[in-house]
């Protein structure tokens, strides 16, 4: 097992700017405002490491469709991930704040969080891109990087979910993030013609 710094970096780094306006992270930031933020971290590191074991076995299949193809599928992805935001941003009701109870316990909260991350990273930007990178770069470097760089946005949207949730309605930060995801799939777009 040869474990490259270089690639570990570019894995964490790429993997932690397209994770954070992604749909998991406003998930996780939205979980960590109604339930115990450590057994929601726990819950989605673990369901992460999962989706990066996957990505890293699925690197070489990756690697062999054409680059536009992929790009495609990310850009399909992020316009995606921007619609059901804006889309659950949308309206005026106060769905939010009217929740019902919390779940509490660890089981209930891990069981949640790992299920809520698991079925919505299938074919996510940051699998399709762990995949590449584990086609090119090595397969331990990258899921090294990438699982941190996965646990370390959703650690960091906890942190941030208690303070945010205080100051700043869920609504608008969905609005934010759909507007982010929005400009990625477009910028996806110009790549696919431009590259």
């Amino acid at each position: 097992m040869h474990l490259d710094p270089l690639a570990i970096l570019t894995a964490f780094g790429l993997i932690f700017l397209a994770e954070l306006p992604d749909k998991t992270m406003f998930a996780s930031l939205a979980m960590g405002t109604r339930m115990r933020p450590l057994y929601v971290w726990i819950g989605t590191s673990s369901a992460f490491v999962v989706h990066v074991a996957i990505a890293v076995g699925a690197g070489s299949l990756i690697g062999l469709l054409p680059d536009w193809i992929v790009k495609l599928v990310s850009a399909a992805l992020f316009a995606f991930g921007a619609f059901m935001l804006l889309r659950g941003a949308g309206g005026d009701g106060d769905g939010d704040e009217a929740g019902g109870k919390a779940v509490t316990g660890f089981w209930p909260v891990y069981s949640t969080a790992f299920m809520a991350v698991f079925i919505s990273e299938w074919g996510d930007l940051t699998q399709i891109t762990t995949a590449n990178l584990a086609a090119s770069n090595g397969t331990w470097s990258t899921a090294i990087g990438s699982a941190a760089a996965l646990m370390s946005v959703s650690a960091l949207a906890l942190l941030a979910g208690r303070f945010i949730a205080k100051r700043v309605p869920l609504k608008t930060v969905q609005r934010i993030g759909g507007v982010c995801m929005l400009a990625l799939a477009v910028w996806s777009l110009v790549e696919m013609f431009t590259g």
